[in-house]
């Protein structure tokens, strides 16, 4: 299993840019399929962009064209550059590892990054 820790949270103002990082630790990460997911106060949890072990990723629509979503198996790493950030993407943003073994999903989340985009 892995453990993940997140960084690169901060305020930034709308139109800027911030590169959050996730580090793992433990086994098995190349063979997961990550992804970051964020919460906003008041809101559920959700997706924001996922990358296979092979490097396929999804995004959620209100993202596509300003975050990448990248992994670096050597270095046990998964990032997302976002870009042209709104006030909208203020949340906690969190790192998951995800895998499916016989028909079951199991997951492991980091603890979160605060990213804050205000004037």
């Amino acid at each position: 299993q892995v453990q993940l820790v997140e960084s690169g949270g901060g305020l930034v103002q709308p139109g800027g840019s911030l590169r959050l990082s996730c580090a793992a630790s433990g086994s098995g990460f190349s063979i997961y399929t990550m992804g970051w997911y964020r919460q906003a106060p008041g809101k559920q949890r959700e997706l924001v962009a996922t990358i296979t072990s092979s490097g396929s990723t999804n995004y959620a629509d209100f993202v596509k064209g300003r975050f990448t979503i990248s992994r670096d198996n050597a270095k046990n790493a998964v990032y997302l550059q976002m870009n042209s950030l709104k006030p909208e993407d203020t949340a906690v943003y969190y790192c998951n590892a995800a895998r499916r073994l016989f028909g079951k999903d199991l997951n492991t989340w980091g603890q979160g990054t605060q990213v804050t985009v205000s004037s």
